[in-house]
């Protein structure tokens, strides 16, 4: 039987990628998968933050290969994406034989005039779907959504999607964490869908109040039993050794329900 934990992800990002961006406690050191460990979370999906270059070279990724499920970003955080860095990735499954598929970060943008853009057009992106298809293992294609595009049409882009990762900008707003899981149902009934837990309120670079991080893990638990949604991640791998009393909490709390059975 298949253990909560199994479900969990971890949001990996190159030690200390915060650091200079957000207000935090201090300055973090940890690796991706140092984090893992540290947090008891098996899986992975590794995300290029800004400009920063993760080349998934060796030895870079050999660290990667102690966890159960890998996921690897072909566009990094900020919607930043490069074709020759898209090509590498696509090629890691023969490195890493647990790398389960990709990962599009930040890949729609609002305009002002209130539209919705992508830094890789439909078209394009039919092509990586292909790829992705055609290698072996075949990969999945996974897309963050943020709560602010539920009244978007996302349509072209989703049916070439696998998975849906659904996250909530601003703490705040986790209060509507019901009826906007309710409305990206509707906007992608078939998709996997997998919740986003920020660890840290980066929609108003402050702590994440402990409630509200009790709030978003319990909901997501019962929905992940109640198979509405596939899995959980947490975010990020670059805070993990800081002092900030929602890790501690989300620790604690995984310890408690992870190693229970669905």
């Amino acid at each position: 039987m298949q253990k909560v934990k199994d479900h969990f992800w971890l949001w990996g990002h190159d030690a200390g990628s915060h650091n200079p961006e957000y207000h935090l406690p201090g300055e973090s050191r940890i690796t991706p998968v140092e984090a893992a460990y540290y947090m008891g979370i098996p899986n992975m999906i590794m995300v290029r933050f800004n400009e920063r270059s993760l080349p998934p070279e060796e030895p870079y990724i050999i660290p990667f290969k102690a966890l159960d499920k890998l996921l690897w970003s072909i566009v990094g955080g900020g919607g930043v994406t490069m074709r020759e860095e898209r090509e590498r990735v696509l090629q890691l499954s023969e490195r890493l034989p647990n790398l389960i598929g990709v990962m599009m970060d930040d890949f729609f943008t609002i305009t002002p005039d209130n539209r919705v853009t992508a830094p890789i057009a439909v078209d394009e992106l039919k092509g990586i779907r292909q790829q992705l298809d055609a290698g072996s293992p075949k990969l999945d294609l996974w897309v963050v959504v943020y709560d602010n595009l539920l009244r978007h049409s996302l349509g072209d882009y989703l049916t070439l999607c696998d998975a849906v990762t659904f996250w909530t900008w601003e703490a705040q707003n986790l209060r509507k964490l019901e009826q906007n899981f309710e409305m990206l149902e509707f906007l992608a009934p078939e998709h996997k869908k997998v919740l986003g837990c920020y660890m840290f309120d980066y929609g108003k670079n402050r702590n994440m109040p402990v409630d509200l991080m009790q709030y978003q893990c319990e909901t997501g638990l019962r929905w992940l039993r109640d198979g509405r949604i596939d899995g959980m991640i947490f975010l990020a791998s670059c805070i993990c050794d800081l002092t900030l009393e929602s890790v501690a909490w989300t620790r604690d709390w995984i310890s408690r329900v992870g190693e229970t059975t669905l």
